[in-house]
């Protein structure tokens, strides 16, 4: 009897010392997964116009191909990036809002998009696109640790606009900056010309030639229109813009008496804020990195990388 209790003893204590480790094991595994740092989370994009979600850099692949030319340097294809990135995050509250794929927003381009504009340039032109994001990615601008507005123009006429030119409202990263070198961009000026009467047409009031001569213009510091005036009539500059549907706010009103029409010339393609994409290829151009480049048209703002899980 004394035999099969020691025996019986000898089995429980055995079977202890191999479940209290085990236990503990778990115990321990469990408190560790607690204090573990976390998994990189994706953020989905809710794209007007498309039937599902998109993983964030899938998205960003699809914006930098619609509204950069594949053709420019790396460098600026990068600072596109990282720019895109930063204002999609932004404007849709890290994917809690849909956005529209136009140009009052981001236009974005899906693959099939891709494959229809390029041909059979697809493989190489969409390499390029994706090994840009793909270096960038996460990485996204932050002005007192906050997202900036990463706003962004074709061309610039020369300096770029400042957000409280553009809208009233002073914004410390969107100043005014140099950018003299979109005078390469094959957007840097353009010409419109409408008949007087298909002009009157566009208006509340009816002019006459002798009006132009009466115009005035009110500038701003980039140079851009801040408002004309004529009589007692006052337009803004964007106003304007938008009325005509001419490509900037940098323009000159005038009637050509030799062919009689009414020429409107500009100068810059966008509401010339924050960065210029043809500035960009120039920078680029001459070795300029895309820190370089996002550095000086978003004054006073860093580079991080995303932290998505605690958003």
């Amino acid at each position: 009897m004394k035999k099969w209790i020691i025996s019986f003893g000898m089995l429980l204590f055995i079977s202890v010392l191999y479940t209290v480790p085990i236990v503990f094991s778990k115990y321990m595994s469990t408190e560790n997964t607690k204090f573990a740092t976390p998994k990189a989370c994706e953020i989905w994009i809710k794209v007007e116009g498309q039937a599902e979600k998109i993983p964030l850099e899938t998205y960003i692949t699809g914006v930098v191909a619609a509204e950069m030319p594949v053709s420019f340097e790396k460098e600026a294809l990068k600072a596109q990036a990282i720019a895109a990135r930063t204002y999609a995050l932004k404007s849709t509250n890290y994917g809690k809002k849909a956005i529209v794929p136009t140009v009052t927003r981001q236009v974005f381009y899906n693959e099939e998009q891709r494959k229809a504009n390029w041909a059979s340039d697809f493989p190489g032109n969409e390499r390029k696109i994706v090994e840009a994001v793909q270096e960038t990615k996460g990485q996204v601008l932050l002005y007192q640790n906050e997202l900036i507005t990463a706003m962004f123009h074709s061309t610039s006429n020369g300096k770029t606009e400042s957000a409280y030119g553009y809208s009233g409202n002073d914004i410390p990263y969107l100043q005014t900056v140099d950018s003299s070198s979109d005078r390469s961009s094959p957007k840097f000026t353009a010409l419109k010309e409408w008949t007087l009467a298909e002009w009157n047409t566009l208006w509340p009031i009816q002019w006459q030639p002798a009006d132009f001569n009466r115009l005035q213009f009110i500038y701003n510091d980039s140079e851009r229109v801040e408002r004309i005036q004529l009589g007692t009539h006052v337009w803004t500059g964007r106003e304007v813009r938008t009325l005509l549907q001419i490509p900037s706010t940098d323009f000159t009103l005038s009637y050509n008496s030799a062919n009689e029409k009414v020429q409107v010339y500009t100068k810059g393609y966008g509401h010339g804020v924050g960065m210029s994409q043809y500035g960009a290829e120039a920078m680029a151009k001459i070795g300029k990195t895309a820190t370089d480049i996002l550095m000086h048209y978003y004054q006073g703002t860093e580079i991080k990388m995303l932290d998505t899980c605690l958003k």
